[in-house]
């Protein structure tokens, strides 16, 4: 591990992909908290969720960043380096993201 994120560089102004997770919602699954990817706005759900889809997006894509996005939270994480990071910016919502706990 790193002692500072060697991906910030990767950070950009996203546009989220949806108003909740992407893949808890085409199959019906529930979300605990969202999360989303800093470098194409996919939102997946965390860790804590059955679906684990933000890291999974991670391992697919190599995508190494994430924010909170439930509403925004302002902090991010780098997979790679293993580290919470500060944040230029947050991603501003959609639109209210339904509840799937």
């Amino acid at each position: 591990m790193s002692s500072h994120c060697t991906h910030v560089q990767t950070i950009r102004e996203v546009t989220p992909g949806s108003r909740g997770c992407e893949e808890c919602l085409r199959s019906g699954q529930r979300w605990l908290h969202l999360r989303i990817c800093r470098t194409c706005g996919h939102v997946g759900c965390c860790d804590q969720s059955p679906g684990r889809h933000a890291t999974a997006h991670f391992h697919h894509t190599g995508h190494p960043i994430i924010e909170g996005y439930d509403p925004p939270e302002g902090w991010g994480w780098c997979y790679v380096d293993e580290m919470m990071i500060d944040l230029p910016s947050q991603t501003p919502q959609l639109g209210p993201i339904p509840r799937y706990y």
